[in-house]
């Protein structure tokens, strides 16, 4: 009976010293099954979002600087002779530097005594033109000054990125508004047309450019090669005098005789 006392502690140890490793190896398993299962509901909360990743871009693009796809001289102003009550014309020329056709469109906070020619347009790259922009300058009112009438009227120049070879038609800057960059906004500046200066020089320049280059665009092409009448019936001008000589000359013989 003592020896079976005395082993009875013993065996107590056996069985704890067994005990511990088996409830410390099932807690660990248990502590690696709950980390697993976090790391598999962190990865289901990320897929359960899809727009996360893409929003973070869009955050990101929208705090970088705008591209810009035009080259405009003067870069932010329109100058134009300040003759009140008259509608006075300046010019700025655009340029396409980018790599691929752009559209661009005018808007102005004065629609009614503002225009453009022209309003818009698609430019290949590295293509350029002189838009005109007519404005009606209204007289002063109450002692009013010059320089305070130049805040009034604002210009926007847009640009689009489109495919080469579409035409061009106002409405793709609603269709595609996402896609449409802000060039630059114009502030008015009026120029004394009695008082000569560079800025005024430049402008004279660019408006004679700009109405040459229409007039150029009014004439038809030179024809330099046979004229084709009707489906493929070619006719030689040199042919065509020839038969109109030879028909006065014997208008001329019958009247001789």
């Amino acid at each position: 009976m003592a020896i079976a006392d005395d082993k009875s502690p013993s065996n107590g140890k056996v069985w704890s010293l067994f005990r511990i490793p088996f409830w410390q190896s099932g807690n660990a398993s248990s502590s690696a099954e709950n980390l697993q299962q976090q790391h598999l509901n962190h990865q289901q909360v990320e897929g359960s979002n899809p727009h996360s990743s893409n929003s973070v871009s869009s955050v990101a693009k929208s705090l970088l600087p705008t591209r810009r796809r035009l080259r405009l001289d003067p870069a932010n102003k329109l100058y134009f002779p300040y003759e009140p009550g008259k509608q006075v014309r300046s010019a700025i020329r655009i340029k396409n530097s980018s790599r691929s056709h752009v559209a661009f469109k005018f808007q102005t906070t004065a629609p009614k005594s503002c225009f453009m020619r022209p309003p818009g347009g698609i430019l290949a790259p590295g293509e350029s033109l002189i838009a005109t922009v007519f404005k009606f300058v209204e007289p002063p009112e109450n002692n009013e000054k010059q320089a305070d009438q130049k805040n009034k009227v604002k210009f926007k120049i847009m640009s689009l990125k489109v495919k080469g070879g579409m035409d061009y038609v106002p409405e793709l800057f609603d269709e595609l508004k996402d896609q449409v960059a802000v060039e630059q906004i114009l502030r008015v500046v009026f120029l004394a047309a009695d008082h000569p200066s560079s800025a005024l020089e430049k402008l004279k320049r660019q408006l004679a450019e700009a109405e040459a280059a229409l007039e150029a665009r009014k004439k038809p092409l030179e024809d330099t090669g046979p004229r084709i009448v009707g489906e493929g019936l070619v006719i030689d001008e040199w042919k065509e005098r020839r038969e109109r000589y030879l028909a006065r000359q014997q208008v001329e013989g019958v009247d001789s005789v």
